[in-house]
Order: C-alpha cells, then structure tokens, then sequence
C-alpha cells in the first residue's frame, strides 16, 4: 500500500517537471540569447568615393578632350609632313589629357573660330598662344598662365622699318586675323594701315611678295618664319609682353580646376619644360 502511494507521489513530481519545461511563462527572447544566430547580417561596402570627392568632368565627347586651335603657329601648334598636329601646345595638352584620363583631340580651324569654339561649348580648352585680356575674359575663363609671349615685328632685311618706333611710317602691317597683334596695330597705327590674314605663315608671305612692309606677331612663330625664309629679320625692339593660357567655356569651374591642377603638376614635375626644349633650343 505504501509502495502504491509513493509511486504515485513520484509520477505527480514528474508530470510538475514536464510542464515547468514546456510553459513559456514570463521569459523573453532577450532573458537567454540565441547561442546560434539566425543569420548572417549583409555586408555594407564603404562608398568608394568621399563625400568631399570633386564632381566628374564633363566634356564635349565622352572621353575626350577636344583642344581647339590654329595649327599655324609654330612652335606652339602646327602640322609636321605627315601630317600629325605637334607642337608645345599640341604635347601639354596632350599631358593634360592623359592626368584628367581622356585622349585629346585636336581641332585645327582659324584663330578666331578657335576662340567661338570654346566659347559656345563646341571644344573644351583652346590653345594657340592665347593672351589673356579683359574683354576676353568676358566671355571665357583662363588658367593660370603656362608661358610668356611677346610681340615682334618682321621685316626685309635692309627694311626702313628699323625700330618699333618706325612702325608709324608703315603703309601697311601685316598681322593674323584675331591676335592681341592684331589688335595692338590696329589700335595703334588705325584700320587703313592693317591687314588681317588668317594665320602668320599667310602674312609672312604676303610681307615676302612686298604686300606689306612688316610683319606684327609672336616672337617664337617669328623665328620660325625667319629660318624658313630667306632675307627676313626681327627687330631687336619688342612690341609687347603677354601671358598666354588655356581658355574653357565660361563658368566651367570644374575642367578650369582641372586644368589649373594638371599645369602645375606639369611645371613641377619639369614635364612642362622638357616640352618647351624640345622645341625652343637654348640660344
């Protein structure tokens, strides 16, 4: 009788066990932590760019840098025999181009068209001995300058014209259409005394078949010219000093800072004058 009553007591403690184990009372989730998890979390990958990352460059076409110019300036820009655009201009540009990763592309047209091109988003810089001034920028913006210029004047060799000052006695001054020579003359000596040709090797010819009694233009194109024609000297005088630098579409902050960046880059790492020694020996 005992041994019926304490398998009883037995079986009643263990069904108290049973449902103690199985009851979800009062205990939550955050009481006992899962030992396993029920999933692995996304990996989140950091943006590659920082917030303060400066905004893409956009261009005329994808990938390229289009450089408009005047291709008959040497040596600056010009056209060797095969062809191909080289030049002092034509190679920074082209360094340019290579630190922003885009490949240039030159635009040869008249200087004048070089300078609408740029300014009406039809290229992206525009090189071609260009001097800053105020109307200019007016309607385009310039980098900082990456070289000096200056203003000479051709003539005949036993010519009249023996100074700077002898200008005023020129009938007629032969300059390129659109060029701080150009306007220099015109201001100076009047529109019946000035003749525009589209490029300097147009008016160096001119001043050789005695069209015009001088020549006003860059110093480096003039020694060119000189050096391909035979009976042709410069003035020691100079007619005026310049800056040149690169022009962009106006309000184009972002290919200007570009630029300006890529230029001193050029000039530091003396990328810059190895390209200028290439072509302007040492005198």
């Amino acid at each position: 009788m005992k041994m019926k009553k304490y398998l009883a007591l037995l079986l009643a403690l263990c069904m108290v066990f049973a449902l103690a184990a199985c009851g979800g009372g009062d205990s939550t989730a955050s009481d006992t932590p899962s030992e396993t998890p029920s999933e692995t979390p996304a990996t989140v990958t950091p943006s590659e760019e920082p917030a303060d990352a400066p905004a893409a460059i956009t261009t005329v076409e994808p990938g390229k840098l289009h450089m408009s110019t005047n291709a008959a300036f040497p040596p600056y820009e010009m056209v060797d025999d095969t062809g191909a655009y080289i030049g002092i201009d034509v190679e920074v540009a082209t360094a340019i181009a290579q630190k922003l990763g885009l490949e240039l592309v030159v635009d040869d047209m008249d200087f004048d068209a070089a300078l609408m091109a740029v300014q009406q988003g039809q290229s992206d810089i525009a090189m071609a001995g260009i001097t800053v001034k105020p109307e200019r920028a007016e309607v385009m913006d310039f980098s900082n300058t990456y070289a000096k210029g200056v203003q000479v004047v051709i003539v005949k060799e036993g010519s009249d014209i023996a100074t700077v000052d002898d200008l005023a006695n020129a009938e007629l001054i032969g300059t390129q259409r659109g060029t701080t020579g150009y306007e220099y003359c015109l201001g100076d000596y009047g529109e019946e005394h000035v003749v525009a040709y589209d490029n300097g090797a147009t008016a160096v010819q001119a001043l050789m078949n005695d069209q015009v009694d001088c020549v006003v233009i860059d110093n480096e194109p003039a020694k060119a010219f000189v050096a391909a024609n035979t009976g042709l000297t410069i003035l020691d005088t100079t007619y005026a000093d310049e800056d040149y630098a690169i022009a962009v579409q106006k309000g184009n902050t972002q290919l200007l800072d570009a630029v300006n960046q890529a230029i001193a880059e050029l000039q530091d790492d003396g990328t810059f004058q190895a390209i200028v020694d290439t072509y302007i020996k040492a005198e």
